[in-house]
């Protein structure tokens, strides 16, 4: 890696934590960008996990210092999360992604109208159903989308997003603060996977991993700041942008 291409890592890590941490998406930009610089696909795809899991310590971190994030109460949909990530790490080892990454395409595109249709829904919390009358259902739900976490980075912080709002009742700024949690515990199990099977370029991510940390910080102040209306006018932008990015990838 030259001098050039360290200077853009960073800059697009900060990018992509900043991304990641308001909304999701971020793994768009440096996934591709990975490639380009010579990394194979699933190379590219697990070195993005340093990043992710150095990212989310920092804002995990920062949400838990603000009093949004609460360990004790917020860790219920880590477990079905995790064991899906491992499915769909061990999927992920040596599999084609394109056919599924434009069926997610298309699902982003549906969350799309759905969030700019029932705004309410996204920025309103519902304590009632966050107590989730039907765990069983949400722990199926969760798991799945672990399996998609694991398979692929890219575009994850939606699929949490939905069934945090959607399913559980939290509003965007809580739920955004719980997602990066589900990411971070889920992450460590998906790059164990990854650096087994000799997948991870440790040396391009954790220059990666120096840019996503700042803008992770930086995402963390801008979420609080602006709170879930802002939020979800941001989610619009990128979710148009992610879908489009990986439909003709």
């Amino acid at each position: 890696m030259t001098i050039t291409e360290a200077l853009i890592t960073i800059l697009l890590g900060m990018a992509a934590g900043f991304i990641n941490t308001v909304g999701g998406g971020g793994s768009m930009l440096v996934v591709p960008f990975l490639i380009f610089i010579g990394l194979p696909a699933n190379v590219a795809n697990a070195t993005n996990r340093i990043a992710i899991l150095l990212q989310n310590v920092v804002s995990v971190g920062s949400f838990k210092q603000k009093k949004i994030l609460d360990f004790k109460t917020d860790y219920k949909l880590l477990l079905p999360v995790a064991l899906g990530s491992i499915v769909g790490a061990l999927i992920a080892v040596d599999i084609n992604e394109d056919v599924f990454k434009k069926v997610i395409a298309g699902l982003l595109i549906i969350m799309f109208f759905m969030l700019l249709l029932n705004p309410d829904a996204w920025v309103k919390a519902n304590a009632d159903k966050a107590k989730m009358k039907q765990p069983w259902l949400r722990n199926l739900i969760f798991f799945f989308i672990g399996i998609y976490g694991g398979f692929i980075q890219i575009g994850i912080g939606f699929f949490l997003l939905a069934g945090l709002v959607l399913g559980c009742g939290y509003d965007l700024l809580k739920a955004n603060a719980i997602k990066l949690f589900i990411v971070l515990f889920y992450t460590i199990i998906a790059l164990a996977i990854f650096i087994y099977n000799d997948l991870v370029n440790f040396k391009v991510g954790l220059i990666l991993a120096c840019g996503n940390m700042l803008g992770a910080w930086l995402g963390v102040r801008f979420s609080v700041k602006w709170g879930a209306k802002y939020i979800r006018y941001f989610l619009l932008v990128i979710l148009v942008v992610v879908a489009i990015r990986l439909y003709f990838s």
